[in-house]
């Protein structure tokens, strides 16, 4: 049986040829979905993950183009699963949180100054973050409103724990002094 390497299915997909994608499909379901599986810790998140791998490649988004001279195929899908599952567990995770923010409350229902003034804080601290660098704006937003370790930002970030401290400090102390002018206040500086 003459048998279709991945490169020949993965231009047939492009010119959306749908037997092809089938032929991927049965080829790769269960790699991807056991490696989906291992970052989701969910079946039903990793067939969700699988079908948004499968719909990026069969639209040719999302995903960049496969190179041959790049390297395997299956390391290739392997990388959109493992940026998929990412993307997945972190609108989970935004959402869990929103969650709790609202459960954690009292049972009572604050009045409207009390959610003026909890609006006005947010969208402060939002545009003081803003204002930071990227790298120092990446940092704070994966150590504190995704909850990564220092040592996960280093790993997933590819830089030393020393410049992941290094930034989250430096743009802890900008967010004082912005914090601190804007409410023009004397920070002791």
């Amino acid at each position: 049986m003459n048998q279709s390497t991945d490169k020949e299915l993965y231009d047939r997909i492009r010119d959306k040829d749908r037997e092809a994608l089938e032929m991927l499909y049965d080829r790769y379901e269960r790699l991807l979905y056991s490696f989906a599986f291992r970052m989701t810790n969910d079946a039903q998140a990793s067939e969700e993950v699988m079908q948004d791998v499968f719909l990026k490649l069969w639209k040719g988004s999302g995903a960049g183009q496969y190179r041959e001279e790049r390297g395997k195929f299956s390391s290739w899908l392997l990388t959109i699963t493992r940026n998929a599952s990412i993307d997945r567990n972190r609108r989970i995770k935004t959402q869990e949180v929103e969650w709790e923010e609202r459960d954690s409350r009292h049972e009572e229902m604050p009045g409207v100054e009390q959610e003026v003034e909890s609006k006005e804080e947010r969208d402060e601290l939002q545009n003081a973050i803003h204002t930071l660098p990227d790298a120092q704006q990446r940092m704070i937003c994966l150590f504190y409103f995704q909850g990564y370790s220092q040592q996960e930002i280093s790993n997933a970030c590819d830089i030393p724990l020393g410049t992941v401290k290094g930034r989250i400090r430096l743009a802890l102390q900008k967010l004082r002094e912005n914090l601190a002018e804007e409410r023009g206040i004397d920070d002791g500086k």
